[in-house]
């Protein structure tokens, strides 16, 4: 089926968003970075893919997916392979940290709509599901194995970025037989047959200020600062690599896990997130305090758990305001 390339192609592109996360150690090992520097770096990231989230899937519904997506996926290899090349350059990295979050922005609002029209037969919303799996699952297993390799495995700042390519490069095959879910007229933007519906409804800003824009916000910053700033504040155990990929991939399998709760919890899910978040902030600081690793193993799943039941509330308008057109919009 075509959404199973889509989807793949989507997790391919996810899996190198946290493939530097356990290699931050490494920089700072080797280029005696300061922890501020090393989360800039980090951080350098949102820079890139805030403003392509936006741009990108008004982008595709006038061009097609195709045409915006697959040139972002090229981007997304590209932007490993300037990781494996950056050596000792500190400019390289944060130019090649940058360009990914751009490419990941642009291909995670296309190639979501991608695979939730060429899903459309499924009904029940099942190609929005896919497409959060396939990116929970990327963002997770990315730095897990990233993590291993900067550890154990020869060449700690290429090989985790060089076999990331090979898998984007796998998906850029699949995604290059993919059809064109957008239809398109000479001239104009696609054929929806309505006509366009602001992003914000009139009215709506204070409450998009005060309560969807926050929870938002813990959508990424809940787990980032387990998987990137907590480690390099902190005096990890032995192997700080692995550990750090290993954090990374619980931290980060732990938002996945909890998407099956969000019916359960209803109205309920941000307030919980926050609440699971707020404890993982404290455990986390605990950790920085003390030095007590075990509060590290508490913070993750919890600071997790909290960015993943924020993600619905935190991504999507609340209820009764009407979606814009296109489906990347």
């Amino acid at each position: 089926m075509a959404w199973r390339r889509a989807v793949f192609t989507l997790f391919a592109v996810a899996a190198g968003t946290n493939v530097p996360t356990p290699l931050l150690l490494v920089y700072q090992e080797r280029l005696g970075l300061s922890a501020e520097v090393l989360t800039a770096l980090f951080g350098c990231y949102a820079a890139g893919l805030v403003p392509a989230l936006f741009l990108a899937g008004p982008l595709s519904d006038r061009l097609g997916r195709r045409r915006v997506a697959l040139p972002g996926v090229v981007l997304a290899g590209l932007a490993s392979l300037a990781f494996a090349a950056a050596g000792g350059s500190l400019v390289l990295l944060f130019t090649a940290r940058f360009l990914q979050g751009v490419v990941s922005g642009v291909v995670f609002s296309v190639a979501s709509a991608w695979v939730a029209e060429l899903s459309a037969a499924s009904g029940g919303g099942a190609g929005g599901r896919r497409a959060a799996v396939a990116m929970t699952a990327g963002f997770s297993l990315g730095p897990l194995t990233s993590g291993l390799l900067g550890q154990f495995a020869p060449a700690p700042t290429a090989l985790p970025y060089l076999l990331h390519t090979v898998l984007v490069g796998v998906g850029l095959a699949l995604a290059v037989r993919l059809p064109e879910t957008v239809v398109l007229r000479p001239g104009r933007r696609r054929d929806d047959g309505g006509p366009a519906v602001p992003l914000l409804p009139p009215g709506s800003l204070g409450l998009a200020a005060t309560v969807l824009a926050p929870v938002a916000v813990c959508v990424y910053a809940f787990p980032s600062s387990v998987v990137s700033a907590v480690p390099l504040f902190g005096e990890l155990p032995a192997g700080g690599v692995a550990v750090t990929g290993v954090l990374a991939g619980v931290t980060l399998g732990a938002g996945t896990l909890v998407a099956g709760l969000q019916r359960r919890l209803g109205s309920w899910t941000a307030v919980t997130g926050a609440a699971l978040g707020a404890v993982g902030y404290a455990a986390a600081a605990l950790f920085v305090a003390t030095g007590a690793w075990p509060w590290l193993l508490a913070a993750a799943p919890l600071l997790g758990s909290g960015g993943g039941c924020a993600w619905r509330p935190g991504s999507r308008s609340p209820a009764g305001w009407p979606r814009p057109p296109g489906g990347a919009s």
